[in-house]
């Protein structure tokens, strides 16, 4: 037994078919836990399980499609889990969605609304459908991923930027009400990552050497790079953090 022990955890990650979601899966797979991949397409989420059971041994990954945008589909998500697993010792929110790139004075209703629906009040649906049982076990751990963009201000990612310091925010009032109960709740703050997502922040590559200059290490991060965190949130070694918010990015927020 070692303090990143996850054997005999049940682990949830959503938009865990790539990236830094994939990443964080793979690692608590790796440190042995019981994962559950999740994004919006079944396809891809087979792919990865396939692989984390091929590598790890049959049943250690299980696929399960949901989108973030529907209540019902999280519920199924969740209800899939205990049948298969019979119980969630920590959960990932790692799934978000930023449509706009611009001034806030041109986004629309629309994207702006996505964006908090998809970045915060998603998370709240499904921790609130997940932590009931962890109360019971009195133990759990919740890990939203959040971003860099929470803690300063943004002329391009204005609104995504809104719904990340929100993120910070749930994790500060709900780690106030789990606590007694045993369930942490805290944040991981990336800064940029090599990922899809964020490929509009770094493919060119004028831009991207401007960013790397403006950060202590010199470079963005890969996905990899962010999972450890979450593998110390979810393990022993984490056992006294809640409330609060790991930065990964270098140093560019310093």
């Amino acid at each position: 037994m070692t303090l990143f022990d996850l054997t005999g955890q049940v682990a949830v990650v959503t938009g865990s078919s790539r990236g830094i979601g994939r990443a964080i899966a793979e690692r608590l797979a790796e440190h042995g836990a019981r994962v559950v991949i999740s994004s919006r397409k079944q396809e891809a989420c087979e792919e990865v399980a396939s692989e984390i059971n091929a590598k790890y041994g049959a049943g250690r990954a299980l696929a399960v499609a949901a989108s973030i945008s529907s209540k019902e589909a999280l519920h199924a998500l969740v209800e899939k889990t205990m049948q298969a697993f019979g119980r969630i010792d920590t959960l990932v929110c790692n799934a978000a969605s930023n449509p706009y790139y611009g001034p806030m004075a041109k986004i629309s209703d629309d994207q702006f609304r996505k964006i908090m629906d998809n970045n915060v009040l998603s998370n709240h649906w499904l921790i609130s459908m997940c932590v009931p049982q962890m109360m019971e076990l009195k133990s759990g751990s919740v890990v939203i991923v959040s971003s860099v963009g929470g803690l300063k201000g943004s002329t391009t990612i204005g609104a995504y930027c809104v719904s990340k310091a929100a993120d910070m925010q749930l994790a500060r009032n709900l780690a106030h009400e789990y606590g007694p109960h045993g369930v942490r709740v805290n944040c991981i703050a990336p800064g940029l990552i090599r990922t899809d997502f964020a490929k509009a922040l770094w493919e060119d590559p004028a831009r991207l050497e401007l960013v790397n200059k403006q950060v202590p290490l010199r470079r963005i991060g890969e996905p990899d790079e962010i999972a450890g965190a979450a593998v110390f949130l979810a393990s022993k070694a984490g056992s006294f953090v809640t409330g609060t918010t790991i930065v990964c990015d270098g140093g560019a927020t310093i």
